[in-house]
């Protein structure tokens, strides 16, 4: 299985959007491309991860929308 893919928008809580596959800096007086190799290597991962903690999110929440199994009644 592979990794969740990181949305393009703004990194969740940061100053760091994604567009168009390129990471930008952004403030109120204006934005800057992160062109480091090693920083937006960090960024991708930690986009990577926040994904696939959304993707967890979301299917424990559907497990939890489903009804127990039934019982088979075995014993141990």
């Amino acid at each position: 299985m592979s990794a969740p893919t990181p949305r393009p928008g703004r990194l969740e809580r940061s100053p760091v959007v994604l567009r168009d596959g390129q990471w930008w800096l952004v403030s109120g007086a204006g934005s800057v491309l992160a062109t480091d190799p090693v920083f937006t290597g960090v960024l991708d991962g930690f986009a990577e991860a926040m994904a696939a903690a959304d993707h967890a999110v979301a299917d424990l929440r559907i497990r939890q929308s489903e009804p127990p199994a039934p019982d088979a009644g075995g014993r141990r």
